[in-house]
């Protein structure tokens, strides 16, 4: 991700990653659905009280990179038995749940460093492995994206770990223009349905596209033309494709300055309920605070109050 979603980047074996089982207490949440990006970086908040204040269950946690190899670590640096392990930990005991996100915009990818869909299948078992996952979201941008092969080894590797792991539900998300996917993001749906990859939910990054004008009405655009992509490549219905589809916002100012409001994103929650949208998240819990000064990674840039957006994600039930 750019700029303001930026994060660290600096083996461990499976046999070694410390299993977290999903408790009874947050087995039922569907960690897709209604959840946040939040990353270990900066001004941190504590998940387990954002939790408590908001009523938000699940949080999509940034970012598992490559260390160099085609191996996972957190940033790119951190084991994925430390500070990280502790936080799902924390969030599952408090009735919650997690989905990793992969890739983003800056950093070592693991689809560029893995050499084959296999070998990238691997990396991402070893992540869904330590930590009982029930989803995971590869955040697929930049040179990962913008590339033939590593689109397919990314949708050879998800149609792997779909088979070995029943019930592991694959997000992918992406950039997009205001009237939907760009061509890349067009070849990799039709490249998924041709490799089989089995992708449960396409998500879109509906903001960047230049200063101005109302994000809700892009984002509701962005949104139908991925569906209108999704249907026509899996010959589906519109309810059926909807279904298929989400988005990954942002709070506030973005990186090209424009404004999501929290009028705005109030509307998109509200679209995407009638829809039946799969996913809706926004970038990120960390910069869900108004009245700090300017956009960062600690701030909307924005007048608001602390945590609004998150709540406001609550009443998205799909």
């Amino acid at each position: 991700m750019k700029p303001l979603r930026r994060f660290l980047v600096g083996a461990i074996a499976a046999a070694c990653a410390a299993v977290l089982v999903p408790s009874s207490a947050q087995a039922a949440v569907n960690p897709v659905l209604a959840a946040p990006y939040l990353y270990q970086w900066g001004s941190v908040p504590s998940a387990t009280s954002v939790m408590n204040q908001t009523g938000i269950k699940s949080f999509t946690l940034a970012f598992i990179l490559s260390d160099g190899t085609c191996n996972p670590k957190w940033d790119g640096s951190r084991s994925l038995t430390g500070s990280d392990a502790t936080l799902i930990k924390n969030i599952r005991a408090a009735g919650g749940d997690i989905v990793p996100s992969f890739g983003g915009w800056s950093g070592k990818k693991l689809g560029q460093y893995c050499s084959s869909a296999s070998a990238l299948a691997g990396a991402y078992q070893k992540v869904i492995s330590a930590y009982g996952l029930k989803a995971i979201d590869i955040d697929i941008e930049a040179q990962e994206f913008e590339n033939n092969a590593t689109q397919d080894r990314v949708l050879g590797a998800l149609k792997i770990v779909k088979q070995n792991n029943p019930g592991l539900r694959t997000v992918i998300t992406m950039p997009t223009e205001r009237t939907g996917p760009n061509s890349w993001g067009k070849r990799l749906i039709t490249r998924s349905k041709e490799l089989g990859a089995n992708v449960d939910v396409w998500s879109v990054m509906p903001f960047d596209f230049g200063s101005g004008g109302d994000m809700a009405a892009y984002t509701k655009s962005a949104v139908d033309g991925l569906k209108n992509q999704v249907k026509a490549t899996f010959g589906l219905s519109d309810d059926a494709a909807y279904r298929r589809s989400g988005l990954s916002s942002m709070n506030g100012k973005t990186d090209t300055g424009e404004t999501v409001t929290l009028a705005n994103f109030k509307s998109i929650v509200s679209y995407a309920n009638s829809k039946h949208l799969a996913r809706v998240s926004f970038w990120a819990v960390n910069r869900d605070r108004g009245n700090c000064g300017g956009s960062s990674d600690s701030c909307s840039g924005i007048s608001q109050g602390t945590y609004d957006f998150t709540k406001a994600l609550t009443a998205f039930t799909g």
